[in-house]
């Protein structure tokens, strides 16, 4: 071992002692200079961590993790910020066009896909390759602030925005806040679009992604042996998905991850919007909810969708900095065989295959 180990003293005393020495007048000026210089220390440590702190705050040209349409508009009028428009290039036809139909002026066409896996596993993270060329394509940088545009219409719209939101902030993004409502709170103030495509200017970018604030799927196996009353795992889809009624179509299984607590994302939105509710009315759910209790959940949903709202909520704006994402979530779970609950048994999951029911509508 490479720890000091302090043994009783063998042999003869040694002749000087501290109490003796502090005791006379110059033991004792010399303790004063020790401590004055101590205090000093200490007093710079402190002023220089407060001008530290207050030199990062500074830096950010985002007033916080969300803003609102005035303020993103001022913010234009600067040309202080870059925005992702996260909607599809293409309707499905692949030739009606979608963002160059209009769009936020300066906006850049980012769409949801390019931050998300495959359609086996669209909850993983994409090829950090891959992901930093289409970063480069943009002229992003990890130092420019950045506002995050869902399409807007619901709160499941939200989910793509803090997807995006946290896979850039992993990736090394310090200044990123999402647009409350979208482009649906965007148009419904009457603030004017833009059409067409947009140059961009490529700029060379390298991203990694910060792993520790990736729950792997080992670590959600450990969670699910702590049990229901103890639980930090948090489900936050639709009662029907908890329930094991309704499953994801690339997820093997319905259930849920065994010992999880259940809290729907859709519940920090006003009724039938894309826009979150008052900060005190966020506070009040979270608190009645029991989801201030500790500050290490793990959110999970079918593909890290839905679950990235919950994370964004309780991490970015109520502070609960221990909140934690399980990307893969249950759509990687069930297709590994693991352990379920709220699992039906195997006649009504052959029945539902049959009949091709039990899936979203």
């Amino acid at each position: 071992m490479n720890s000091l180990l302090f043994l009783p003293h063998q042999g003869r005393a040694p002749d000087f002692h501290a109490s003796t020495f502090l005791s006379s007048p110059a033991g004792a000026r010399h303790g004063l200079t020790l401590l004055r210089s101590w205090a000093l220390s200490s007093l710079l440590l402190l002023i220089g961590l407060v001008f530290s702190t207050l030199a990062f705050a500074a830096s950010k040209t985002l007033p916080g993790p969300v803003v609102s349409v005035d303020a993103l508009e001022s913010l234009l009028s600067k040309q202080a910020v870059a925005v992702l428009d996260l909607r599809p290039l293409f309707k499905e036809d692949k030739k009606t066009p979608i963002f160059a139909a209009g769009h936020i002026p300066g906006a850049l066409p980012a769409p949801y896909g390019k931050f998300r896996g495959t359609k086996t596993n669209p909850g993983q993270l994409p090829d950090e390759k891959e992901f930093s060329a289409f970063l480069s394509g943009l002229g992003l940088q990890k130092n420019q602030p950045i506002v995050i545009v869902s399409e807007g219409k619901t709160g499941t719209d939200f989910g793509a925005a803090a997807r995006v939101y946290w896979t850039l902030k992993i990736a090394g993004f310090e200044d990123l806040a999402v647009l409350d409502g979208g482009l649906g709170a965007w148009l419904a103030a009457k603030k004017p679009l833009a059409t067409g495509m947009p140059s961009l200017a490529a700029k060379p970018i390298s991203v990694s992604f910060d792993r520790s604030q990736v729950v792997t799927v080992d670590q959600v196996q450990s969670l699910t042996q702590a049990g229901a009353s103890d639980s930090r795992l948090l489900d936050a889809r639709p009662e029907s998905f908890y329930k094991g009624d309704v499953r994801h179509p690339a997820a093997a299984r319905w259930g849920t991850l065994p010992g999880s607590n259940h809290f729907d994302s859709e519940e920090w939105f006003q009724p039938k919007t894309g826009l979150l509710k008052p900060l005190d009315s966020i506070r009040s759910v979270a608190q009645a909810k029991g989801l201030l209790a500790s500050d290490d959940k793990v959110s999970f949903c079918n593909t890290g969708h839905w679950a990235a709202t919950n994370w964004f909520v309780l991490s970015e704006i109520l502070g609960q900095s221990g909140t934690r994402l399980y990307p893969d979530s249950m759509v990687a779970w069930s297709n590994a065989g693991l352990p379920m609950q709220n699992e039906p048994g195997r006649a009504t999951a052959l029945f539902r295959q049959l009949l091709g029911t039990g899936l979203p509508k």
